[in-house]
C-alpha cells in the first residue's frame, strides 16, 4: 500500500475519533433514532455472534457446534459462571464429535 493511501486513512481515522468528543455537547439525537441506533446495535452484534459460533470459515460448522453454542447460550441465560458457560459449550461439542455428529 502507498505512503500515501496509508496518510490519508490515519487522517481519517483520527478525525472520525476525534469528531465523537468535540461533537457530543454539540448534536443531540431524537428519542426515536437513539433507539433505532441502540436496537441495530443489538441485531448487528447478535449476526455477528451467529455467523462467528455457527459457520466454520465459509460453511455451516455442523450440528454439533451448533449444540455447543446452545447449550453454553443456555447455561449464560441461566447466569453461571463463565468457566462453567465455556467448559459446557466446549463439553457439548466435543461430545457429539466423538460420537460421530459433526
Amino acid at each position: 500500500m502507498p505512503v500515501t493511501a496509508v496518510l490519508i486513512l490515519a487522517a481519517g481515522t483520527f478525525a472520525i475519533r476525534i469528531a465523537g468528543p468535540l461533537l457530543r455537547d454539540r448534536v443531540t439525537l431524537p428519542d426515536k433514532v437513539r433507539d433505532l441506533i441502540s436496537a441495530s446495535a443489538t441485531v448487528l452484534l447478535f449476526a455477528l455472534v451467529a455467523v462467528s459460533a455457527l459457520t466454520n470459515g465459509k460453511q455451516f460448522g455442523g450440528w454439533a457446534l451448533a449444540a455447543g453454542v446452545a447449550v453454553g447460550g443456555l447455561a449464560a441465560w441461566r447466569k453461571l459462571p463463565f468457566v462453567a458457560v465455556i467448559v459446557l459449550a466446549a463439553g457439548t461439542t466435543a461430545a457429539l464429535r466423538l460420537i460421530g455428529l459433526a
